[in-house]
């Protein structure tokens, strides 16, 4: 079926059988056991990464919970995957992903493809999951990979810039390891990282899964023996997530296609707008460039309704415009329904090092579902706003 009649119905197996129509909320923290013996085996299974047992008990919220599961059967088909995991952050998910693959095989080395959101960047960076990360750039994967490689992690489209990487090409040249993309940006309406030979689709469904700003977690799509490796994670470090977060993300997936496309139309309009303007060094945006490589083509279903831009002026600059907006919010995170603005460096890329931080002239657009006329209209008074300064603080020096 299409993204558009899956989002609406995947996850939704077991309604007619509870004789309900809307998603219901199971909040549970604890079950009924049938027995002893019976309530053990669940425990186990559960503990272990596998699923209930059909003659079984949940047992704990903390192993299983059915809101969260549905959630979780829906996100995978949109993804063509086997089985998807959620947590109560994107970062969380990450973090199950790095030990899953990584400390239960020993491979304790990560490659780490730039530029990657700095959060992932800072804790990969961190050693606090007990991994060597080795950062590279996607043509250099290849020399990078080693023997002890448990994980290649890619972004595509990346934070903040918007480069695009080619998946097949890297994983044909991360070998043997595995490769995980953080699919974000793309959401599974545009991108389905799975079908190029990746192992792993990550999202921090706080964006546009979710598209409302009142949930936060995380959610990884792959094969169902690397969802076990996951759940044997999240039931130790109790990182599912939350029923109510399960169902408002679930409740989202139904209007994520219509969302994507509206929202893409509008930032392609700012971005022409944005071009234009004197104010603006460079834009970021898939597609500028022509596609000369033909990732966009060959691996994407449209352009997204991220926009990155260059301000001239420098940081000074580019502060004043994020400062001056009044529809656009200014405030981190991204794929709501309102559009925002942000200034990577300052922010989500801060404890990045500095070569590999974006510039402190960027700014990082997330285009809602405002009309595109008012959002350009805002742009345009706000670079009213710029100084003539071009100053910048110390740490980004």
């Amino acid at each position: 079926m299409h993204p558009e009649t899956l989002a609406v119905h995947s996850g939704r197996e077991d309604l007619s059988a509870l004789g309900v129509h809307a998603l219901p909320i199971d909040l549970s923290t604890t079950n009924p056991l049938p027995d002893v013996e019976r309530g053990g085996e669940s425990y186990e299974a559960m503990a272990t990464g596998g699923r209930p047992p059909s003659e079984g008990s949940m047992v704990y919220a903390r192993l299983w919970n059915p809101t969260v599961a549905r959630f979780e059967g829906a996100l995978a088909e949109l993804e063509h995957a086997e089985a998807a995991v959620a947590f109560g952050s994107g970062m969380a998910a990450m973090t199950a992903a790095v030990l899953a693959l990584c400390g239960e095989s020993g491979r304790r080395h990560v490659v780490a493809v730039r530029p990657l959101y700095g959060g992932t960047d800072h804790l990969l960076g961190s050693g606090m999951l007990g991994v060597e990360a080795t950062y590279c750039h996607p043509a250099e994967v290849a020399a990078a990979v080693r023997p002890d490689t448990g994980l290649v992690i890619v972004e595509t489209p990346a934070n903040p810039t918007l480069d695009l990487v080619d998946i097949g090409d890297l994983v044909a040249a991360a070998g043997d390891a595995p490769v995980l993309v953080d699919n974000t940006f793309a959401t599974p309406i545009l991108q389905n990282p799975l079908d190029h030979g990746a192992a792993l689709s990550l999202h921090s469904a706080t964006k546009y899964l979710g598209g409302h700003g009142d949930v936060i977690a995380g959610v990884i799509a792959c094969r169902e023996p690397t969802a076990e490796a996951l759940r044997r994670v999240r039931a130790v470090t109790g990182g599912l997530l939350h029923p109510l977060g399960a169902y408002l993300l679930h409740r989202g997936l139904t209007t994520l296609p219509i969302r994507i496309e509206r929202q893409q139309q509008s930032a392609r309009r700012i971005v022409q707008w944005l071009i234009d303007r004197p104010e603006v060094e460079e834009v970021f945006y898939p597609g500028l460039d022509g596609d000369p490589r033909g990732i966009l083509d060959r691996q994407m279903r449209g352009t997204g309704a991220m926009v990155a831009m260059r301000v001239r002026g420098g940081y000074a600059a580019a502060s004043a415009v994020a400062a001056a907006t009044r529809l656009f919010t200014h405030a981190v995170s991204l794929g709501g329904v309102d559009s925002l603005i942000q200034h990577p460096a300052a922010l989500t890329h801060r404890p990045v090092p500095a070569e590999a931080r974006p510039g402190a002239d960027v700014l990082r657009l997330s285009i809602g579902l405002e009309h595109p006329d008012d959002l350009i209209a805002d742009l345009a008074q706000a670079f009213a706003a710029v100084p003539s300064a071009t100053s910048k603080p110390a740490y980004m020096a």
